[in-house]
């Protein structure tokens, strides 16, 4: 099998049919077979997922592997469920919050941690010289159901936060077609009073798009500012996503959230991990508890691969990926839902919180390139000649004292994503206009 980039910031994921096959799927089972005796395996509701499924458990056990299927599943449901069954991997057929016709394999570790940069590559040597350990005819793996996953993670998620069921919040929850009715199930027992959105599972996302953008959950915003409800929340196709909504109704902006659930969940001398896009008010509002903040490369992967650190206390990204460490180390959409609902019903509201958080103009973009790799070569040799304080962590970011922009290649699509921050509103938009600049000369 040909050398190519399989992993990018989330596993693998790809249109189905052309990057990612059943073939690839089958494949990915041999090679992940040959460290591991037992599997978890499950999906999100896309309805290229069966075959998927069905060709990575075939490829799991030829090779020995006993295969653990949760069929129909949330992503942090697979993810915890590998140390839950005593496996020693899990993995995810979903493309998460992309488009219904990509696809993907995400593979989960024990801990809950998505599989690191090593791991990933020992994959990809096993994709590419197809050298796999297949088992004799009578040593061949099993495929075996599990129809207690869901239950299992409503329970760990209610036993990880402390609600009065008095003051539970009423809330509306856009599950957005997708894998996550365990969140729904989980706030029911804490004593809310739910409402859903786009409950009924579908691949094809006819509700609204999978991503819980403020765009795309402009019905749960509606909703929530027409009803009594306290609280809006929203979920991607397969749940390991979290945003929220305020009780009038107005759509949180994923830095403002993640600076909330960072100034909530550190304390003196604690450490936060969020990646290089992240805003200044994350800054400001851990300086205010005393807490600091680290940054990673954009990813869940690489969040989690901090947060496991001992002193990282939560991680988080923007785009609504919420890393509990003490809880599990994968993105848990349901799990985020129950501790935003704890602060809620402990208070004070959300609006009463994100009023008490600076406020920084930020702007994002993206730019579809036909090779992201050469015109991401040309900006980062255009900005180590002008400018002095440039961070190549992960793409390119420049620190202008008053002001940052960052230019950073999309890891599973083939774009440019732009960001550019300042304190006043005409800096922003001069700085974003000079990143733009510098994206425009080098396409």
């Amino acid at each position: 099998m040909e050398r190519r980039e399989y992993f990018g910031t989330s596993g693998i994921r790809e249109r189905v049919g052309e990057g990612l096959t059943a073939d690839l799927a089958l494949n990915v089972g041999r090679a992940l077979a040959d460290d591991a005796d037992r599997v978890v395996v499950g999906r999100d509701p896309r309805e290229s997922g069966t075959f998927l499924l069905d060709a990575l458990a075939a490829g799991l056990a030829e090779c020995g592997c006993e295969v653990v299927d949760l069929g129909p599943a949330a992503t942090p449901t697979v993810a915890r469920s590998v140390a839950w069954r005593d496996a020693d991997a899990g993995v995810s057929v979903t493309a998460s919050h992309n488009p219904s016709e990509y696809n993907g394999l995400k593979l989960w570790q024990p801990s809950g941690q998505a599989f690191d940069t090593p791991m990933q590559e020992e994959i990809v040597e096993r994709l590419v010289t197809e050298e796999f350990d297949y088992a004799a005819w009578d040593e061949t793996g099993g495929r075996r159901e599990w129809p207690g996953a869901r239950e299992r993670h409503v329970a760990a998620v209610v036993d990880a936060v402390d609600v009065d069921p008095a003051d539970a919040p009423s809330v509306v929850v856009d599950l957005g077609n997708g894998a996550g009715t365990a969140s729904v199930d989980a706030l029911v027992e804490l004593g809310c009073d739910v409402e859903t959105l786009n409950a009924q599972p579908d691949g094809r996302f006819p509700g609204r798009p999978s991503e819980p953008t403020a765009a795309n959950c402009e019905s749960l915003c509606d909703l929530v500012a027409s009803s009594d409800a306290d609280l809006g929340l929203a979920h991607d196709g397969d749940a390991d996503r979290m945003m929220a909504v305020t009780g009038d109704g107005a759509f949180v902006a994923g830095d403002a959230l993640l600076a909330v659930f960072a100034q909530a969940f550190a304390g003196e001398g604690d450490t936060v991990a969020a990646p290089v896009d992240t805003s200044l008010l994350v800054d400001d509002a851990l300086a205010d508890v005393g807490a600091d903040l680290v940054h990673t490369r954009v990813g869940d992967v690489y969040v989690a691969e901090r947060a496991a650190e001992d002193d990282v206390v939560f991680g988080g990204e923007p785009s609504g990926a919420w890393i509990f460490p003490g809880e599990t180390l994968c993105p848990d959409g349901p799990l985020a839902a129950a501790k935003l609902v704890e602060l809620v019903a402990n208070g004070p509201a959300l609006g009463e919180r994100l009023a008490a958080l600076d406020r920084y103009p930020i702007r994002r973009d993206s730019r579809e390139v036909a090779d992201k790799s050469a015109v991401m070569d040309r900006v980062r040799d255009a900005v180590h000649d002008a400018y002095d304080d440039v961070d190549t962590l992960d793409g390119v970011r420049v620190d202008l004292g008053d002001a940052w922009f960052l230019l950073r290649p999309s890891g599973t699509e083939p774009i440019v994503r732009v960001t550019a921050e300042a304190r006043s509103e005409e800096r922003a938009d001069e700085v974003f206009a000079e990143a733009e600049q510098l994206l425009d000369e080098a396409v």
